[in-house]
């Protein structure tokens, strides 16, 4: 049975931060310790009871993503910079071009989400290098995450629960909760002045989490990577965002991509001894460097019920060689978090092709 929220739900779960989870294949490296901090101890958060939240707040859309449900499909290809080759052996860097899928989406569950709601917006991706392995990358449009651990994470969306008279949070439960998790603060204090993108094409796109780049010669450095729009940055003026239709943000990407190519430089920012590589709500200082490490172009958009984009499972933890995680705990969380969410949908999906 399908049930749908109302869409004040992610409008509450932008003001907590938390419509910026993905949950879809299991780590391909093992995270490195950086020496940082360890966080607060909590109690630990499962991947059943993360995917239950959301079924509990968006309902179940049989065959659907949990979250990050409504989406578009791209294709096209990636071009690394030989530069980049300094600080990772990654193949995706050697300067050949690696067929890329994509897929740009909205936060939460809700398959009828507004394209204008102000919520974040992903850009997902999957490279597939000539020795066959595939690279991840999971990306929102803000800078940081909104939980430093699996737990607060799961907390906020305890607290974003509909009540079932009203079908919206209860403000009181969704106050509490902010104020007994300050590492909700730096995403919830970037979203009171955010308006969404006038197109997916005109967003960067954040890597949120730390990984390591490793080189030939085994040098491990951290990094972090975003995605610059070529086309530029615009954000939607607020009269826009009253009168726009519910869905226009797959077709704008379609309409910008037959005119051409729609691309992205990847910009790989270079940690130094101290930066947070384990707690994604935390930015790096502004003045680090960074290495403009390839572009990607993408030139082929499409619906993502049958589309290439519809049967991947784009896990941040598939990783090719050259490239590893953090010890960042949401990074690892959203392994078992995605699989459980890709195995449900694929059993959803076989019951109903099953003959009856």
């Amino acid at each position: 049975m399908t049930a749908t929220r109302p869409a004040g739900l992610l409008t509450a779960l932008a003001v907590l931060g938390l419509a910026a989870c993905g949950t879809q294949e299991q780590p391909a490296h093992d995270a490195e310790p950086s020496g940082n901090a360890p966080a607060q101890a909590q109690p630990a958060a499962t991947a059943t009871e993360a995917i239950a939240a959301f079924e509990r707040n968006f309902g179940v859309h049989a065959g659907l993503r949990r979250n990050h449900t409504k989406g578009v499909c791209a294709a096209g290809e990636f071009v690394g910079d030989p530069a980049a080759r300094a600080i990772s052996r990654a193949a995706l860097f050697s300067g050949a071009s690696v067929p890329v899928v994509a897929r740009f989406s909205l936060p939460g569950g809700n398959p009828d989400a507004s394209d204008a709601s102000p919520t974040p917006r992903g850009m997902a991706l999957e490279f597939r290098l000539p020795d066959g392995s595939r690279q991840h990358m999971t990306m929102l449009n803000v800078p940081v995450f909104s939980a430093a651990t699996p737990q607060s994470f799961l907390d906020g969306l305890l607290a974003a629960t509909p009540d079932p008279a009203t079908g919206k949070p209860d403000p009181e439960r969704v106050r509490t909760y902010r104020e007994s998790h300050p590492d909700t603060a730096p995403q919830a204090e970037f979203m009171q002045t955010y308006r969404p993108p006038a197109s997916y094409a005109n967003s960067r796109y954040y890597g949120i989490h730390a990984f390591r780049f490793i080189n030939a010669d085994g040098v491990s450095t951290p990094v972090r990577w975003q995605f610059e729009p070529e086309d530029g940055e615009r954000a939607l003026e607020p009269a826009e965002m009253d009168r726009l239709p519910k869905t226009f943000l797959a077709q704008r990407l379609a309409e910008r991509a037959a005119r051409g190519p729609i691309r992205w430089q990847m910009r790989v920012v270079l940690g130094q001894p101290g930066d947070p590589t384990n707690d994604p709500t935390r930015a790096w200082p502004a003045d680090r460097s960074s290495v403009m490490a390839g572009t990607l172009s993408l030139t082929a958009i499409g619906p993502q019920v049958g589309g290439e984009c519809e049967g991947i499972n784009f896990d941040p933890m598939v990783m090719t060689d050259g490239i590893g995680a953090s010890d960042d705990p949401v990074l690892a969380f959203r392994s078992p978090a995605y699989a459980l969410s890709f195995a449900r949908r694929l059993s959803e999906a076989a019951r109903s092709q099953a003959p009856h």
